[in-house]
């Protein structure tokens, strides 16, 4: 299955006490590079969040945006420190006695004193709070792939559709060499006749010079590995091989070396011509094969 790098996906998950809205998009990229963006309460997670991803993306830039919405009604608790005030209290009838001050001290006074009362933020319940999580991140992870997957049988089709024109090119350059070596023995012939007249040229060397012009010219390996190189392409492209990016990547510029040696041997303008629409369009599909996981 083709897979582009590029991709989004978004899911919102919510319970009575808490809410998750996760967006993630994906660019091309060499490795496996996730950016995440979280609540620092959430950190936690982290490790747990990476290897989720891992299990359905294996390349591209992909970042990764976390929302964190508490419904409870309690986010916090109040804490009473009895120890605390009864020590500010005796300390307080120590300084009455001490100094002949009269104690006003009311309930209401002694609560304002410092660390009397406190507020906490609510403990979390981890496991609690991966669950709706975790369905969230399944989400959108599914949309995520699923962006990815239609967008890579686009790929796929235009790539194919490229493939099949380059075998094309690939008959042509077959077709026209015993055309190219015809026209070189008549063009060698006429000149011979215009340099000896009547005299006669030996048909040995005549055919010696034609061998030695065919190897020169000769492309017969390159073509055959040329479009050996287009039908694994064509082959993996159609197979359910997953991350095939590197791979595709890699036969791409093996297409393109027997393309550069096709070209430097042409001694023909045709074949030049149709080496470079060759190179040309070996250069789109390899633009095109660095969208793909």
């Amino acid at each position: 299955m083709i897979k582009s790098m590029t991709g989004f996906g978004r899911c919102e998950v919510s319970d009575k006490e808490r809410r998750f809205t996760i967006e993630m998009k994906g660019v091309n990229h060499r490795y496996l590079d996730v950016n995440i963006r979280m609540p620092k309460k959430l950190n936690f997670f982290e490790t747990a969040i990476r290897s989720l991803m891992k299990q359905s993306i294996l390349r591209g830039k992909v970042d990764l945006f976390i929302t964190y919405e508490d419904l409870s009604e309690s986010q916090v608790s109040l804490k009473y420190n009895e120890s605390l005030a009864g020590e500010y209290l005796t300390y307080l009838n120590q300084m009455e006695e001490r100094f002949s001050l009269e104690n006003d001290v009311r309930v209401s006074t002694l609560s304002r004193y410092p660390e009397v009362f406190t507020m906490e933020e609510r403990t979390l319940d981890e496991e609690e709070i991966w669950n709706v999580l975790k369905q969230a991140l399944d989400g959108a992870v599914g949309r995520f792939v699923e962006t990815r997957i239609l967008e890579g049988e686009n790929l796929k089709k235009d790539i194919l559709l490229k493939l099949d024109g380059m075998l094309k090119l690939v008959a042509f350059i077959e077709e026209r060499t015993p055309e190219i070596l015809t026209q070189y023995r008549e063009k060698l012939e006429g000149k011979v006749k215009e340099l000896l007249g009547d005299a006669q040229m030996e048909e040995s060397r005549i055919a010696a010079e034609v061998v030695l012009f065919a190897d020169k010219i000769c492309t017969d390996e390159e073509v055959v590995r040329l479009r050996s190189h287009i039908i694994h392409m064509k082959e993996t492209l159609q197979s359910d091989e997953s991350g095939i990016g590197r791979k595709l990547d890699f036969i791409a510029q093996e297409m393109n070396r027997e393309a550069n040696t096709i070209l430097s041997k042409a001694n023909d303008l045709k074949v030049s011509n149709v080496g470079i629409d060759l190179k040309t369009e070996i250069e789109k599909v390899r633009e095109q094969i660095q969208n793909i996981e």
